[in-house]
């Protein structure tokens, strides 16, 4: 495999998990549009990041063992696609549980990739 092949089979999922954190972060800034208290307003921010946290962690359990990103982010997307069944349309679907799936995909092949060079 070429440099930039190896680089970016590296790199893709890392930044595009960063740039997917963020993404979901944005949904919780709809709390500021509540009038509630400085202490219902940090609450429910806390609980609104609550994916965005767990979508880091993955990806920092993952930048070594890419084998947890393939199992963490594959059951992310399956976990949002069973909890939240039939309460949005089919592109709410696509949009929050595709990334996952491409992120578990791009670590899987990380990870493959990265099982073969050591290997040789």
């Amino acid at each position: 495999m070429k440099q930039t092949s190896r680089l970016f089979v590296y790199w893709a999922p890392r930044i595009l998990g960063i740039l997917f954190a963020l993404f979901i972060s944005i949904f919780a800034l709809d709390v500021f549009d509540m009038n509630a208290g400085f202490w219902k307003t940090t609450l429910g921010l806390s609980i609104h990041l609550i994916p965005t946290a767990l979508i880091l962690v993955i990806l920092a359990l993952a930048w070594k063992r890419e084998w947890i990103g393939t199992i963490g982010f594959i059951a992310l997307g399956i976990l949002y696609i069973y909890l939240s069944w039939g309460r949005f349309p089919l592109s709410v679907y696509f949009a929050i549980s595709g990334p996952l799936f491409l992120l578990g995909i791009l670590f899987m092949v990380n990870w493959i990739y990265h099982d073969e060079r050591k290997r040789t």
